[in-house]
């Protein structure tokens, strides 16, 4: 199966999600390549970057997963190669 490199953007406005984020991301950990975590203090968010390496549908998973999550917000940008 052909992996692909992605940037998995998560916004969490709901901080009791935090568990529930970690428990998704964990799922993939062997296709995570970095994450960088920013609380955003003044706005009461948090802002998530995961660099991911892996399958398409591994990737589209984790994202769906995470959208789905009340008070949280994902988006994925692909590399084109």
């Amino acid at each position: 199966m052909d992996k692909r490199v992605a940037s998995v953007s998560i916004i969490v406005e709901d901080p009791e999600r935090a568990a529930e984020i970690n428990r998704i991301l964990h799922t993939a950990a062997d296709y995570i390549v970095g994450r960088m975590g920013i609380p955003y203090r003044e706005k009461n968010i948090s802002i998530i970057s995961v660099v991911m390496d892996a399958p398409q549908d591994i990737i589209n998973n984790v994202s769906g997963k995470l959208g789905r999550l009340q008070g949280v917000t994902a988006k994925t940008a692909y590399a084109k190669k």
